[in-house]
């Protein structure tokens, strides 16, 4: 039985849609915006079927992140349509996901921060605009650099303030005005 073909252009042009429209367009992430002009993001479509595969790549980029200067590259996107599309097995899989950069020594130099096109924050509706900060085109891996971020809350004050008001700025725009960015996401 043969793989199903993947299109990684297309998955990642729509994901660097997603980062353009939705996550510096709307200052999701305030951090992203020097990353994403310097051309600092890497970008990975996985072809992995199974966890155990993904696992296996995700340890391969948290290699290759920690070897490689942060000017080269400073953070990583592991996109993974073909396994984990539930939202609660992608969940689940976190868990795995922090474990491996534990088990690889990188804590305090790297973590993995979690997008889904199903993202459901706790105690939430499925549907609640809020759940929108984290919903991205295909399920992602996001991989950061610690130092990074360290440097960005520093020059953002009020670091701790930012999920607050993502969740003000959905509110305000609305599942109608998230339809009209146009982007490949539930």
């Amino acid at each position: 039985m043969s793989k199903p073909t993947v299109d990684h252009d297309a998955i990642i042009e729509a994901t660097r849609n997603w980062v353009d429209r939705a996550v510096i367009g709307l200052n999701l992430c305030p951090f992203a915006k020097a990353v994403y002009v310097k051309e600092q993001i890497r970008y990975v479509v996985s072809d992995a079927e199974t966890p155990e595969e993904l696992l296996e790549q995700l340890m391969d980029e948290l290699q290759f992140l920690s070897d490689t200067p942060a000017e080269k590259v400073d953070t990583t996107l592991l996109i993974h349509p073909n396994v984990l599309n539930d939202f609660a097995d992608y969940n689940e899989f976190l868990d795995v996901a922090d474990a491996a950069v534990e088990d690889m020594e990188l804590e305090g130099e790297i973590q993995v921060a979690s997008f889904h096109p199903d993202y459901q924050f706790a105690d939430t509706d499925k549907n609640d605009i809020g759940n929108y900060t984290n919903r991205s085109p295909y399920p992602t891996l996001h991989l950061l650099r610690e130092e990074s971020i360290d440097r960005a809350v520093e020059a953002f004050p009020e670091a701790e303030a930012i999920f607050e008001k993502n969740i003000e700025t959905m509110e305000k725009l609305g599942h109608e005005g998230w339809d009209k960015l146009g982007l490949q996401v539930k």
